[in-house]
């Protein structure tokens, strides 16, 4: 992992807060079902094949965790305004089922508990793999996960007659420092300018503007602080700048790219999971090593397919958790880029571990506040100030079920089957639908 002197900044002021690394050390250790019962549950698979899916939504509200409007008990009773920060030229509404998989206990710094999370999806199959592996991590004791950075760039670009006047403005740059930071953060009472630096080539200068933008995800608030930042320079630079654009699209902004994924464009997050090798066989039906060696041969051909990082398929969960809770879902081109990496220890268990650098994810703005968005978030605890970096500990949690579930049932050879009973079974109740 890529870090500078902000990365310990952070560690510091945000993660430590006055503890020592010993006691945070115990905050993450896992916490077997057996010495601390869980917060939350949900039937068992055999009564929601007997009772039908509103038995879950039915477990919920038995245990406080009341979602009228996503649940269907209460009707959207406003009209199309409370859409018009969210959309232009309104005409409905798409609706996406949303399941929910869990408990998952998740021990991290701001995620510290059992958490059924809420997943928005039309792929068959998806929440039932998740979910199996909440169920094997949680019998484990859980996910250990730390939001480790958080900062948010933009990266405007600056045309310069020739090389020499680009080197100028170089120069010039580092002598105001500290105007360009009180014009960017004028912007905003949640933006800081944390870093920037620069990326010359030729005439053209790239300026890498990184800022903090509280629990919002903040991709709008940096434009508008770096907008800003913008017009300050071209009115206070003594070299004449020939053109210049708010994004030279080397940000990283909703694409996969390597300067993101060595150092970070959102919140960096990391989780590690320890599961024995007998919750291994029960519940993932596959032994540990055949898990480890699945991963080696999914490895070595994402080197040979070019892709950035290696993991199964990140994508899945976060998209589905992205659109249940009013994420930004095209975000994840660029927060799917990732890692997962097994070992099996002495004793033959299971040791995963994922490394999301780009989680591009807020509690705050955006679609957060719409009402089966919020509802999402109020399960999850997160909803508004205070619940950005508890929600992305959650979805890096959230991504080692998946990589779990998923490389076990391949390993097995169970993959195709899954597909086929959820995908393909009987016709769905009034549509006429057929398996194919």
């Amino acid at each position: 992992m890529s870090v500078n002197s902000g990365f310990f900044k952070q560690l510091r002021e945000r993660l430590l807060k006055g503890a020592t690394v010993e006691q945070l050390a115990e905050r993450i250790r896992p916490r077997l079902p057996s010495e601390a019962p869980l917060e939350a549950t949900l039937p068992s698979a055999k009564d929601i094949a007997r009772n039908g899916v509103g038995i879950v939504a039915e477990s919920l509200r038995q245990q406080g965790k009341e979602m009228p409007v996503v649940t269907g008990r209460q009707a959207l009773d406003h009209g199309p305004e409370i859409y018009e920060r969210n959309i232009e030229n309104y005409i409905g509404l798409c609706a996406i089922p949303v399941g929910a998989a869990g408990p998952l206990r998740i021990n991290g710094f701001h995620a510290h508990g059992d958490f059924l999370i809420p997943l928005a999806t039309t792929e068959a199959a998806l929440v039932a793999s998740f979910h199996r592996g909440c169920k094997a991590l949680t019998l484990s004791g859980g996910v250990a996960a730390t939001c480790l950075v958080d900062k948010m760039g933009r990266a405007p670009i600056f045309v310069f007659k020739d090389m020499s006047d680009a080197l100028r403005f170089c120069a010039w740059l580092g002598t105001v420092t500290e105007e360009i930071q009180k014009v960017a953060e004028s912007t905003s009472r949640f933006a800081r300018l944390v870093d920037y630096n620069v990326s010359l080539n030729g005439q053209d200068v790239v300026l890498h503007l990184e800022f903090t933008t509280g629990d919002a995800a903040g991709q709008n608030m940096v434009t508008l602080a770096a907008d800003a930042a913008c017009h300050y320079i071209l009115a206070a630079c003594p070299i004449p700048v020939v053109r210049w654009y708010i994004e030279s699209n080397m940000s990283g902004d909703k694409k996969a790219n390597a300067m993101a994924f060595i150092q970070t464009r959102g919140k960096r997050v990391t989780a590690e999971a320890r599961i024995p090798a007998e919750i291994c066989r029960d519940v993932l039906k596959v032994k540990p090593q055949e898990i480890f060696e699945a991963w080696k041969i999914s490895m070595v051909s994402s080197l040979k397919s070019g892709s950035i990082g290696s993991q199964s398929h990140f994508a899945n969960g976060l998209t589905a958790l992205y659109i249940a809770t009013g994420q930004d879902v095209a975000c994840i081109a660029e927060a799917a880029v990732g890692m997962t990496t097994y070992s099996v220890d002495e004793d033959g268990a299971l040791l995963v571990n994922v490394c999301l650098p780009n989680l591009v994810v807020g509690t705050v703005g955006g679609g957060t506040g719409l009402p089966t968005q919020r509802e999402c978030l109020e399960l999850l605890g997160c909803a508004g100030p205070g619940g950005a970096h508890k929600f992305a500990e959650i979805a890096g949690a959230l991504t080692i079920a998946g990589e779990i579930s998923i490389t076990a049932a391949i390993a097995a050879g169970h993959f195709t089957e899954a597909h086929r009973k959820l995908a393909r079974g009987p016709a769905a109740a009034g549509t006429g639908m057929k398996p194919a």
